[in-house]
């Protein structure tokens, strides 16, 4: 049980953390669980969502791409401007 209850705390200190960056609580949880509660995978999708969002493209086409190309910059750029 003290187990479960550290990773309950790593967890929400994760998500401090990332909502105390300005991003919104709905795709912060989002984020944690489509990367198993890695802290800095969720980071990097986040990142990488709000700056494809800057960009003008669709926050649901940016989600699949970012998730298709593991999180990697260029590929999902590619992707989204051959959509």
């Amino acid at each position: 049980p003290s187990c479960l209850l550290l990773q309950f705390l790593s967890y929400l200190s994760a998500c401090d953390r990332l909502l105390k960056q300005g991003y919104e609580e709905g795709q912060v949880e989002e984020a944690m669980e489509m990367f198993q509660y890695s802290e800095k995978k969720a980071a990097e999708f986040l990142r990488l969502l709000a700056q494809f969002n800057d960009m003008g493209f669709q926050q649901n086409e940016i989600k699949e791409v970012l998730l298709l190309c593991g999180n990697q910059r260029e590929k999902a750029l590619e992707e989204l401007v051959m959509k």
